[in-house]
């Protein structure tokens, strides 16, 4: 089953290990019609590009343990999300070796907030597949965004945290079929019992009955499966 949605804000997620900038970044693009998420880091980034899928991330090429550069080769690797990089290195080379390594646009530091918010509609404009494509799962009234990691009851936003949209997205990837508790615990780096805790509060934000559950189901001896209209 899939069905349009009213089309929501670009989701950024913005990775500088600055705390100041960051928020400051936030704030803006936030003010800006963008849906912003931060990382302080590169391993903080990971943990969120396994829970949502996001259209543009902004990067700060110079980071404690891997690098913005070292980020961008993996995101490649992976996927084509545009990448922004930021970074108070100008020199010319810096920003050739940028691109070089898979960056779609480059942005050197101090910058003008207002020059930052162009460019990002620019390279979302350039990348409308990123942006406009989504693959929705529908069930029982919801339906699961598996780009975005979104869930909607009809054109409401539900509220998932992190762990509960990076459980839905895992049960969406293999929709019908089980997938252990053990290979779900391994995604989020958890035990089985967390999952099972993460699974209880999901059933109550789906089910209209989570003691007795027709979408998120429980398959004896193996794991959960998510079962779509």
């Amino acid at each position: 089953m899939t069905s349009e949605l009213p089309q929501p804000e670009p989701h950024l997620l913005i990775v500088d290990d600055d705390a100041r900038l960051r928020e400051l970044l936030r704030r803006y693009l936030s003010d800006s019609g963008f849906r912003v998420t931060t990382a302080a880091d590169a391993a903080d980034a990971r943990s969120n590009l396994a829970s949502f899928a996001f259209d543009l991330i902004v990067l700060d090429v110079m980071m404690p343990g891997e690098s913005g550069i070292e980020l961008t080769q993996a995101l490649r690797r992976d996927g084509r999300t545009p990448v922004m990089l930021l970074t108070a290195m100008a020199e010319p080379e810096d920003r050739v070796n940028g691109l070089e390594q898979g960056a779609d646009d480059y942005l050197a530091k101090p910058f003008e907030p207002r020059e930052l918010v162009l460019r990002i509609r620019n390279l979302l404009q350039r990348a409308p597949a990123t942006v406009s494509r989504s693959r929705e799962i529908g069930f029982g009234g919801h339906r699961f965004d598996t780009i975005r990691g979104e869930l909607y009851r009809g054109s409401e936003l539900v509220h998932l945290t992190a762990a509960e949209a990076g459980l839905l997205l895992l049960l969406a990837k293999r929709v019908g079929h089980a997938v252990s508790r053990e290979e779900l615990s391994a995604s989020f780096s958890g035990n089985v019992r967390n999952v099972d805790v993460q699974m209880t509060r999901l059933r109550r934000k789906i089910e209209r009955d989570p003691r007795f559950p027709r979408y998120l189901q429980t398959v004896r001896g193996t794991g959960y499966l998510l079962k779509p209209d």
